[in-house]
């Protein structure tokens, strides 16, 4: 018998199949297919069949409709019913929706390695669909299995046409590809198939055109760039370079940062400036910081971006960019931020970017050395605002904009100092003529100086002046000027800063008051946001209105130049205009309208992170605060690739919303964003917002808010490496919180990252304790994802132990809750400590194939803390076959890997790996150096375990040279720190310093 649902329902027995008819019976089927084998309470029936039309003779009914189901079937033992509700049997290769995901798998793994082979089984697979699954069911219960096959099938399509261009040109495929992009225009991945096919088949100019119409979309529907993938293949295309199909190896390419906002468009003049900036390349005894400084709106972004665009391929190590917003309303970037956001830009993430902001400089200026990179410094506020950002070598270049004159850098780092006056009279006629053209400025030449006078030859107030003038080609230049005049006469002048030249907010008076009503609405809006940019999606939030409206508005707003665009589509005022924004909603719109806006905007941005997360980590749903859900117009966020990058383009919005909301609202926001922190390594954002968090919930007396907040501010503090006390008196709070609310499952979660903490120090005892605990709080009916995870650690923590078997059963049952479950998340967890445990056991073979299919997993699901350890792993099982070229290459793979992620445990054995792998090559200089590094890692995190660990392979290298005195050292911290601990590895520790000669001992295996 057959079941088949990648279409109309249908059962297939004997050489024929049916169609099942009536919307119920369907339901009932499709309902026990998707828990196929498994016990569907009759209540989850009942409810998916009438919903709220059910009543009390609804139980008698689905006995009906499951009597009728089982007579169709023609096997009545086929479905049972026991206490815990219907169980339907279904056996191996029955369900078609079971042999697709096989096959998928199975050509998944054969793409790298037989492109023939994958193309065979994944055009098997996308076969077997004939239509949408239930396609005239609306069952919210099928709605996760349905969308879960979907997804899976354009896996499928994605991998087979990757084999396809695998084994040709890919001509053959352009057509197939170019449907699945229409019919899928935010799935990147076929964008960039797609590019690869036709620019193999020499058709360079479509593959460049399609990644300009992908771009375009991604912009246009999301607000986002494309991902590194697609951008790297542009590059490649532009210098002629082969490309490749390998989606987690391009994934992977390092490519340097280029973080320069666009060219300026429409520049004039400052040709003496720029040749002076010219000048200063051919310097290169010192670092060279080119101070540009001058008044508000006089261009000194501008010139700067100008001359970076002009010399920037000059830096083939990458161009960095902050705007430290030191004169802008809103808090300035501290230089913490600044070089957090630097560092990431250079490959570091997590705990590998330190806490300290010496020790931030100190790695950046590491980072730089030797590199030649250009560093744009924008707004800065002082001297000591940008000299802990300052590179250290002389390869790079800094370029700082500031009002200050920054004389302590003039003095000190040997800045030379570019004076930004007014544009000179000659240029500021340029950009007028350049706006308006040259016949309209050359017929009234007076009233056009009389135009830049009024602007006083700034040329953020010529732009928009530039502007007005163009809108109205019938009316004079000199009618312009004088209703400028009579303005100028009648409004204060802006004064900044004591500077005479700013007479700009007559200007910005002058533009904005020809801006129809809903478009002077949103320029005012711009300066109530409490962010540094926003995309359509968030202005169309506190306007009220549509999103296409909103674009519409925006885009006239820069037009006029009112606004800037900013990379990915967002939207951001200058400085002044943003200030003069902010001055006009406060006196334009009433106090109660802007509590409007700004809640609207809250309710928006809370609601749409919670889908984002629900995305991005769907099995913790449960855990997330439940928030109403948003009115108006959202970002599709169907991918999670899609939420993930609306999480990083809005973080710092997420993060700055919380200063402007109630205690509730900082609450909620929190509960819903701190997993999307712990994942990306964000801990300085995190212990930042935490204990605001938490003074809300006192404040408040939400006494379970307070426990939570507890909970992830100990995580982040733990996974920072920093103080492991305050994690842990964190937790313990939490726990306490928790057991007096009676709510045993959130106590669960406190205790399980109890037993996580305690396992990473070394306390294995304890954390298996605190493991065992978590299951007793929850019972055997508790969450399923608590029950996998506490079973997962108690078989970690058991195998540190030496107690092989029975922690094998533990990680075991582990993987089949998430097997079962549909968890391939966690599954990948799993797999990589059976295979461990395998290992231990003597069992090679079984562990290497647990140990594949872990790393399979955890790269479709972007685990990259397992794929780390599946890396590490097999790299040690390549080493003790032998084959220490391929150990090598595991091993360095898991080190970028893990030093990526951040976490502290996984880059300790990433480095201890890797120094093993190397003293095995005959390269002792190198194993030592990063052996070194493990060590020091592990003594700032407090890890004694990693310690000991680290100490038995020094000692093991320094035994193998020839150096027993230093191996002895070794071995005597390495047994003090067990022995502390109470681990068996003490055992072995006595051993090897009992035997006479410590330097007979080979290098270990």
């Amino acid at each position: 018998m057959d079941f088949l649902v990648l279409g109309p329902v249908k059962i297939r027995w004997e050489g024929r199949s049916e169609a099942l008819s009536g919307r119920l019976r369907r339901t009932l089927l499709g309902l026990l297919l998707a828990r196929a084998n498994q016990a569907v309470p009759a209540d989850v029936l009942t409810d998916a069949l009438w919903g709220e039309r059910a009543d009390e003779r609804a139980g008698q009914r689905l006995h009906l409709h499951v009597h009728r189901l089982r007579g169709l079937l023609g096997e009545p033992d086929r479905i049972a019913f026991g206490p815990d509700g219907y169980r339907l049997r279904v056996e191996a290769g029955e369900l078609d929706a079971e042999r697709f995901e096989s096959l998928v798998g199975e050509g998944l793994e054969q793409v790298g390695r037989d492109p023939g082979r994958a193309v065979e089984v994944l055009r098997r697979a996308v076969g077997l669909w004939r239509g949408t699954p239930f396609p005239d069911l609306d069952v919210p219960q099928l709605d996760d299995w349905t969308h879960r096959l979907a997804e899976r099938r354009l896996v499928a399509y994605e991998a087979l046409y990757e084999a396809e261009l695998a084994r040709g040109p890919g001509g053959a495929v352009i057509g197939q590809l170019a449907g699945l992009v229409r019919d899928h225009p935010l799935r990147e991945r076929l964008h960039g198939l797609l590019m690869v096919a036709l620019y193999r088949s020499g058709r360079q100019a479509e593959a460049l055109a399609a990644y300009r119409a992908a771009r375009e979309r991604l912009v246009e529907e999301l607000g986002l760039e494309p991902g590194p993938e697609l951008r790297e293949l542009e590059r490649r295309m532009l210098a002629g370079e082969p490309v490749d199909v390998g989606g987690e190896e391009q994934s992977q390419v390092g490519v340097p940062p280029a973080q320069l906002p666009g060219d300026v468009a429409g520049f004039v003049g400052r040709e003496a400036e720029l040749t002076e900036l010219d000048a200063l390349l051919t310097d290169r005894g010192t670092v060279v910081v080119s101070a540009v400084a001058g008044t508000a709106g006089v261009g000194k972004t501008a010139l700067a971006v100008r001359w970076a665009h002009r010399v920037r391929h000059l830096f083939p190590d990458g161009q960095l960019y902050v705007d430290l917003r030191g004169y802008g309303p809103d808090q300035p970037v501290t230089p913490e931020d600044a070089l957090g956001g630097f560092l990431r830009a250079l490959g570091q993430e997590g705990v590998s970017i330190p806490q300290d902001l010496a020790e931030r400089a100190a790695r950046f200026r590491t980072l730089a050395d030797g590199r030649r990179m250009l560093v744009v410094l924008d707004n800065a506020h002082s001297v000591e605002h940008v000299r802990p950002l300052l590179p250290g070598s002389q390869t790079c270049f800094a370029v700082i904009t500031s009002r200050d004159a920054l004389a302590g850098l003039v003095a000190r780092e040997g800045a030379h100092r570019v004076s930004l006056d007014r544009l000179p009279l000659a240029d500021a006629g340029g950009l007028l003529r350049e706006a308006l053209g040259e016949d309209r400025v050359a017929a009234e030449p007076e009233a056009a100086d009389a135009l830049i006078e009024r602007c006083a030859r700034l040329p953020l107030a010529l732009r928009i002046t530039a502007e007005l003038a163009r809108s109205q080609p019938t009316r004079s230049l000199a009618d312009l000027a004088a209703e400028l005049a009579g303005q100028q006469d009648a409004l204060d002048l802006l004064d900044i800063d004591g500077d005479p030249h700013t007479a700009v907010r007559t200007v910005f008076s002058w533009s904005y008051r020809r801006l129809d009503t809903a478009v002077a609405r949103v320029f005012r809006l711009l300066g109530l946001h409490p962010g540094h940019d926003a995309d359509a999606y968030a202005v169309a939030a506190m306007a009220g209105g549509g999103w296409r409206e909103t674009r519409r508005a925006l885009t006239v707003l820069l037009r006029a130049h009112l606004i800037d665009q900013t990379s990915g589509g967002r939207h951001q005022p200058h400085d002044l205009l943003r200030a003069y924004a902010a001055e006009l909603c406060e006196d334009v719109d009433d106090q109660g309208e802007r509590e409007n806006a700004l809640a609207r905007l809250r309710d928006y941005y809370l609601s749409t992170a919670s889908t984002a997360m629900d995305t991005t980590t769907p099995h913790e749903a449960y855990r997330r605060p439940k928030v109403p859900a948003w009115g108006g117009e959202a970002p599709p966020l169907a991918s999670r690739d899609h939420a993930l990058r609306w999480l990083d383009a809005e973080r710092a919005n997420l993060l700055e919303v919380t200063r402007h909301g109630d205690a509730a609202f900082t609450i909620a926001m929190s509960g819903t964003i701190w997993r999307y922190l712990d994942i990306g390594g964000y801990y300085d954002e995190a212990i930042s917002l935490f204990p605001r968090v938490i003074q809300a919930a006192q404040a408040t007396g939400d006494r379970l808010a307070e426990a939570n907040t507890r909970v992830s501010l100990g995580l982040a503090i733990h996974r920072r490496g920093a103080d492991h006390d305050a994690a842990v008196g964190h937790l313990e709070r939490a726990k306490i919180l928790y057991e007096e609310a009676g709510d045993r499952d959130a106590q669960a979660q406190a205790v399980n990252a109890l037993g996580v903490m305690y396992g990473r120090r070394g306390e294995l005892a304890e954390s298996v304790r605190q493991f065992k605990l978590v299951l007793e709080l929850i019972g055997p009916d508790g969450p399923w994802p608590r029950r996998r995870a506490a079973m997962s650690n108690i078989g970690n923590s058991l195998k540190d132990l030496g107690r092989y078997e029975e922690a094998l059963r533990y990680v075991e049952d582990a993987l089949h809750l998430s097997e079962q479950n549909g968890d391939d998340t966690n599954a990948s967890n799993a797999l990589i400590g059976i295979a461990e445990l395998h290992v231990a056991m003597g069992r090679d073979d079984e562990a290497r194939a647990c140990a594949r299919r872990g790393l399979s997993l955890a790269r479709k699901t972007g685990y990259r803390v397992v794929e780390t350890d599946c890396l590490r792993f097999l790299g040690t099982m390549c080493r003790k076959q032998g084959d220490l070229e391929q150990a090598l290459r595991h091993h360095d793979e898991a080190l970028t890997v893990a030093r990526a992620v951040g976490d502290t445990h996984m880059l300790i054995e990433a480095l201890n790996e890797l120094a093993t792998t190397h003293a095995a090559t005959g390269n002792p200089a190198a194993a030592l150096r990063l052996h070194d590094e493990a060590l020091a890692v592990a003594v700032e995190a407090g890890y004694g375990r990693a310690q000991a660990s680290t100490h038995a392979c020094i000692a093991a290298l320094r035994a193998g040279l020839g150096e027993p005195d230093a191996a002895r050292e070794h071995w005597r911290e390495a047994l003090s720190r067990y022995e502390e601990l109470g681990l068996p590895q003490a055992a072995e520790m006595r051993a090897r310093l009992a035997e006479p000669e410590t330097g007979i001992r080979s290098r270990p295996a």
